[in-house]
C-alpha cells in the first residue's frame, strides 16, 4: 500500500498547489490513500465548507484539522456531515465530529486515521494525548484489523512529538507532526517499524513567515506592535509531506520526504530508509 501524508495547507497558495500537483501524483505514485492537514486552508485560519469540498475532490481521502478546527464556524456543522474530516481526539469532550476514522481504499483495505493535539506550549490546556491515543491503539491492530494506521500529531514541541512517536512505535504505521509549518529532517523508521517525522511542513509559500506574508510578522517582532492583519503569502507553494510504502504487516517498508515546487523543491530531496520487515 502507498500512502501520502501532506502537511498544513496554507491559504490560496497551498490550495492551488494541491489542485495542480496532487491529481497527477495520485496516478504516478500509485497512491492508495492520501491524508492532508487543512486547518489553515481558508485565509490561514480554519477550513471552510467550500474549500473542504475542493480539497476532497482533488483526490484526498481524509482531511485532518487541529487547534484551528472550528475557526470557520460553518465547520461545526459540516464536520458532522462529512466523515472524511477529522478533528483532534482530545480537542474537547463536547466538540462535534470525530477524532478518528476508518476508511476503505479502492482495493478494500482499511486505513485508520487519527489526530491528537499536544499540550506543551499550546495556548489551550488540551487533555492527555497519550491516554487518548492509547485507547485507539489498543483497539486496533495493524496488519490485522486495519492495513495501516496513521497518526497526525498537531503540536508545538518536537520533544513531545518524538515522545508520542516512540509511544506509538510498532502500533502505528506512520506518525507525522503538523502545526509548526516547517519540515524537519528527522524522517526515520523507528525500532519497531513505525515511520516518524516531527513535522511534515506546510503546503504553502515558504517565502514568508510560516506561510504568512512576512511584512506584518516582521513588524510585530521588531516593534512589538501590530499594523495590520496576518494574511497568507501568495507566492508559489511548496507541497511538503511524507510518502510511505507499507508492508502487509502494517509497518513501513520504505519512506521518503516530499517537497515539490516552490522555493523548497530539491530534485533529489527524498530520503529512502529501508529495514527488513517480513511480509
Amino acid at each position: 500500500m502507498n500512502i501520502l501524508f501532506l502537511g498544513d495547507v496554507m491559504g490560496r497558495s497551498g490550495r492551488d498547489a494541491l489542485a495542480k500537483i496532487l491529481p497527477s501524483l495520485r496516478i504516478d505514485w500509485k497512491l492508495d490513500f492520501v491524508v492532508v492537514n487543512a486547518e489553515n486552508a481558508t485565509s490561514g485560519v480554519g477550513l471552510s465548507i467550500e474549500h473542504a469540498k475542493q480539497i476532497l475532490n482533488h483526490g484526498v481521502d481524509c482531511i485532518t484539522l487541529g487547534d484551528h478546527s472550528f475557526d470557520q464556524r460553518e465547520m461545526l456543522t459540516f464536520i458532522q456531515q462529512e466523515p472524511r474530516i477529522l478533528r483532534p481526539i482530545n480537542f474537547a469532550n463536547t466538540a462535534p465530529g470525530k477524532g478518528f476514522g476508518v476508511f476503505l481504499t479502492q482495493s478494500g483495505e482499511k486505513v485508520l486515521v487519527t489526530q491528537v493535539l499536544g499540550q506543551v506550549f499550546m495556548k489551550k490546556n488540551f487533555s492527555d494525548p497519550f491516554a487518548g491515543l492509547d485507547t485507539i491503539l489498543n483497539n486496533a491492530q495493524i496488519g490485522k484489523t486495519c492495513a495501516a494506521l496513521i497518526v497526525d500529531i498537531h503540536a508545538e514541541a518536537t520533544s513531545e512529538k518524538m515522545a508520542i512517536g516512540h509511544w506509538c512505535d510498532g502500533r502505528a504505521t506512520l506518525v507525522v507532526g503538523t502545526h509548526t509549518h516547517v519540515p524537519t529532517s528527522d524522517l526515520q523508521i523507528l525500532d519497531k517499524g513505525t515511520a516518524y517525522q516531527s513535522d511534515a511542513g506546510m503546503c504553502g509559500d515558504y517565502n514568508s513567515v510560516i506561510g504568512m506574508d512576512k511584512v506584518e510578522p516582521m513588524q510585530r517582532f521588531v516593534t512589538g506592535m501590530s499594523k495590520g492583519r496576518f494574511v497568507p503569502a501568495k507566492g508559489v507553494a511548496t507541497l511538503c509531506g511524507v510518502f510511505a510504502e507499507v508492508a502487509t504487516t502494517g509497518l513501513v517498508r520504505r519512506v521518503q520526504s516530499v517537497r515539490i515546487g516552490g522555493v523548497l523543491e530539491e530534485k533529489s530531496s527524498y530520503l529512502d530508509v529501508q529495514k527488513k520487515i517480513s511480509t
